[in-house]
């Protein structure tokens, strides 16, 4: 039996995105522009999350996605791409994603300096407690499955891709990095190449004092607008819970949170546990191995980097392939540095760009 005194409320599952400063998210450093940079073009598209449909929250099932087209994509007609799929982090959407890493410019950026040309993709997975942990759960829907699947099969089948793993990148930061190491790990058949940025929720936590005033305040939510005068703290358990540890029996919000009647819940908390990556990692190595390659990165000023090094840790104590880094800068200050002078030349290294790749 957990006791309240050594309960610690948030886990690891949501440890490393509630220590990041919610107004951190729009502070990011933007490259120069890179003179003769071409355009890419930019559609404004929305794709059905079949996997999302009959979510318990209500969140919608018609998502939005932005598609950034390489310069040469209109004039050359028979030319196929490969496509590298980019995952936001809670709080934020596809929209303020592209704001926060500077698409499109650092996009062109990265061509004009050398990246060979790709189509890149940013699906929006924002739901009712502001993000979806790009997990499997009746309450949000199967957004894990949304991205690996609905997602990638729409675009193969509207943009000329090449339509193999071999040629599909995912990248993701925070939030998003955490999707990014879920989803890299179980769907290994889907994507050749991975890169991790400054992941959350890898791992649980040591156990601490409860917070009974958050308890309480979580205890009181009985509605979505309940949820949304939350602070960003509460609200990103509640997106947890709701991505966790569901439940379709308990109206309205379908969730069980760690606490109830200001009690630690052991069977919620291992759900928790359960879904972080550190915690069942050692059943996808063979699934790593897959891949062509892998790459992780973290602020030195990060509360994340514990974690991250311990993922990079992992790969390494399996003798799986991957670089990390560990580059000055907070949670967001460097991520569109990161994402034009280290993420694109990364998939334009590691990405096939012929058919029929292996």
């Amino acid at each position: 039996m957990i006791s309240a005194k050594r309960f610690h409320f948030l886990t690891a599952a949501i440890a490393g995105v509630l220590a990041v400063q919610l107004s951190a998210q729009v502070q990011t450093e933007v490259p120069p522009v890179v003179p003769g940079a071409k355009p890419v073009g930019v559609e404004h598209i929305k794709i059905h999350g079949k996997s999302l449909e009959g979510n318990l929250e209500g969140d919608a099932v018609d998502r939005d996605v932005i598609v950034f087209l390489p310069p040469s994509y209109a004039k050359e007609k028979s030319r196929r791409y490969p496509v590298v799929y980019a995952l936001h982090g809670y709080s934020i959407g596809a929209e303020q994603w592209s704001h926060e890493i500077h698409v499109p410019q650092t996009i062109e950026g990265a061509f004009s300096q050398g990246a060979k040309e790709m189509i890149v993709v940013l699906p929006d997975s924002k739901t009712l407690h502001n993000g979806s942990m790009y997990s499997s759960s009746v309450t949000t829907g199967d957004f894990e499955q949304f991205i690996a699947h609905d997602v990638v099969a729409y675009i193969d089948g509207h943009y000329r891709t090449i339509a193999e793993r071999a040629s599909r990148g995912l990248v993701g930061h925070s939030m998003g990095g955490y999707g990014a190491t879920r989803i890299g790990m179980k769907h290994a058949d889907v994507f050749g190449s991975l890169y991790i940025m400054s992941p959350c929720c890898l791992s649980p936590r040591p156990a601490a004092a409860a917070n009974p005033e958050l308890a309480k305040a979580l205890e009181a939510v009985k509605t979505p607008e309940d949820s949304a005068k939350l602070s960003f703290f509460p609200r990103a358990t509640l997106a947890s819970a709701a991505a966790w540890s569901p439940n379709p029996k308990n109206s309205p919000l379908y969730l069980d949170l760690p606490t109830k009647d200001g009690q630690p819940q052991p069977d919620v908390i291992a759900k928790w546990t359960a879904n972080a990556p550190l915690a069942f990692i050692d059943q996808y190595i063979d699934a790593l191995r897959e891949y062509h390659g892998i790459s992780i990165d973290v602020g030195d000023q990060d509360g994340l980097r514990v974690d991250t090094a311990r993922l990079h840790g992992v790969l390494d104590q399996y003798g799986i392939t991957n670089s990390f880094e560990e580059y000055h800068g907070t949670h967001t200050s460097a991520v569109a540095v990161r994402f034009q002078n280290y993420v694109m030349p990364f998939f334009s290294q590691n990405l096939c760009f012929q058919e029929h790749c292996r």
